[in-house]
């Protein structure tokens, strides 16, 4: 607080200094372990995202091959080893360009 005998510009200069103080330590870049792990969980999400969209997806490709060719079994089988080999592929894909950015920082991932 300003003291009564103070005058207005050294109390208007130590206002400063501790916005100045206040905004330095609000713009710090948020390196933690929470930002971390979110950005972990997103990548994670996605990566279940593409395996469970590839596997379903080439179910329901074998499905519909099934139903227009009435091979019934013969549809769904290969379109769930398809399906799980195009996810797998996407998801190994999408995540070797990350670990290959992290051994060039010098960072273990």
């Amino acid at each position: 607080m300003s003291q009564p005998d103070d005058d207005s510009h050294a109390a208007l200069k130590r206002l400063d200094e501790r916005l100045k103080a206040f905004k330095a330590d609000d713009d710090a870049p948020a390196t933690g372990v929470a930002g971390a792990s979110e950005s972990g969980a997103g990548e994670g999400y996605r990566l279940l995202g593409e395996v469970i969209g590839g596997v379903l997806g080439g179910l329901g490709l074998g499905w519909t091959v099934d139903h227009f060719a009435h091979t019934t079994p013969f549809g769904m089988v290969i379109g769930l080893l398809l399906g799980t080999a195009a996810s797998a592929y996407a998801a190994m894909k999408s995540a070797t360009p990350k670990r290959g950015a992290a051994k060039k920082d010098g960072t273990e991932v």
